[in-house]
C-alpha cells in the first residue's frame, strides 16, 4: 500500500477514563493527527479535568455533532493511513464487534475498514497482563476503581480482534509499541 506525507493519524476517543490520561500524554507528542471525541469523550474530557492536556495537543479536534458523522468523509479522500480509537469502552467495542456504525467513533472504524486503512483499538475492558480478572482505572477526581470486566465484554473484545484491517491492544504499552510501529511503517513506505 502506498502512503503520502501529506496523510494523518486519525485517532478516536470514547467516553472512557480507563488510561484517558495517558492517551493524552501519547497525543501531546506526535504530530500530523486529527482527534475524534464521541459525545461521551467530550464530557468524560471535562469531568476528569483533562480539557487542558487535550488542548495542548494542538491536533484539531472532531466532535460528534452531526447525525451523519459528516467527518468520515475524510477517510474517502485519503487523508488517514491509520485510525486509533483510544481508549474504547465496551460500549463502543460492542458496537463495533457487530458492525454498528451508528456515532461518530463507530462511523469512523467502519470507514476505515471499507477503505482499508488499518484500526488499532485499545479496549479497555481485557484482562491485565497479570491474567487476574479484574483492572484498576483511573475514575474522576483521581479515584481509583477496580473494574471486573464481563464475559460478554471479553467476548466482544475477541470478536473485534478478527476483524480485518483491526489490531487489538490490550494494555498501554502495547497501546504505545503499536502506534509508534505503525508510524515507523508508514514513514518507511512514503515517497521521498
Amino acid at each position: 500500500m502506498f502512503y503520502s506525507d501529506k496523510q494523518r493519524l486519525a485517532w478516536a476517543i470514547t467516553g472512557s477514563g480507563h488510561y484517558l490520561r495517558e492517551s493524552l500524554a501519547i497525543l501531546k507528542t506526535l504530530d500530523n493527527v486529527d482527534v475524534f471525541l464521541s459525545k461521551a469523550a467530550a464530557e468524560i474530557i471535562k469531568q476528569y479535568g483533562f480539557q487542558a492536556q487535550l488542548d495542548e495537543t494542538k491536533h484539531k479536534v472532531y466532535q460528534d455533532k452531526t447525525a451523519s458523522s459528516v467527518p468520515v468523509e475524510l477517510f474517502y479522500e485519503g487523508k488517514y493511513h491509520t485510525l486509533v480509537i483510544a481508549p474504547a469502552t465496551s460500549n463502543t467495542i460492542a458496537k463495533m464487534a457487530y458492525g454498528f456504525s451508528d456515532s461518530l467513533v463507530t462511523n469512523l472504524y467502519a470507514q476505515a475498514g471499507k477503505t482499508r486503512v488499518p484500526s488499532i483499538v485499545f479496549a479497555c475492558d481485557t484482562v491485565p497482563e497479570s491474567g487476574e480478572l479484574s483492572i484498576f482505572s483511573e475514575a474522576p477526581r483521581d479515584n481509583i476503581v477496580k473494574v471486573y470486566p464481563r464475559k460478554i465484554d471479553l467476548d466482544n473484545v475477541a470478536k473485534l480482534a478478527v476483524v480485518e484491517y483491526t489490531k487489538i491492544v490490550e494494555s498501554f504499552q502495547d497501546l504505545h509499541q503499536a502506534v509508534s510501529t505503525r508510524l515507523a511503517d508508514v514513514h518507511s513506505r512514503s515517497p521521498e
